[in-house]
């Protein structure tokens, strides 16, 4: 897990933010200097319980006529959050707010389909 983020963080300078959460256990990390953050208390709530019940929602809303989920991206007003199912967990990735935020994307699942996750 900690390859994958050191790869998530590799990609850009607008990824602010990487966390993983796989078989109940979370990594995290974020990027130094950042301004406008959100507390780590915050955040660790944010993977262990809201990240993985809007996966489980859309999810089950996309399997039902709309051909399954991909991602899920969320527009908060200081940055952007990605968050995308894996094997076992999920991984989320805050990213600036005036970056590229497809071209992020797409970067980010190659990586994870590289790395078997």
């Amino acid at each position: 897990m900690e390859v994958l983020k050191s790869q998530i963080f590799s990609i850009s300078e607008n990824v602010r933010y990487v966390a993983i959460y796989v078989d109940n256990k979370l990594i995290s990390g974020e990027k130094a200097s950042l301004k406008n953050t959100s507390s780590s208390e915050s955040d660790k709530y944010e993977e262990l319980i809201v990240n993985p019940t809007l996966l489980k929602l859309v999810t089950q809303r996309g399997n039902i006529d709309c051909g399954g989920l991909d991602y899920v991206i969320i527009k908060y007003g200081s940055f952007f959050q990605f968050v995308v199912p894996i094997n076992n967990g999920h991984l989320s990735v805050g990213i600036e707010p005036n970056a590229d935020i497809m071209d992020l994307t797409n970067k980010i699942l190659t990586i994870i389909k590289t790395s078997g996750s």
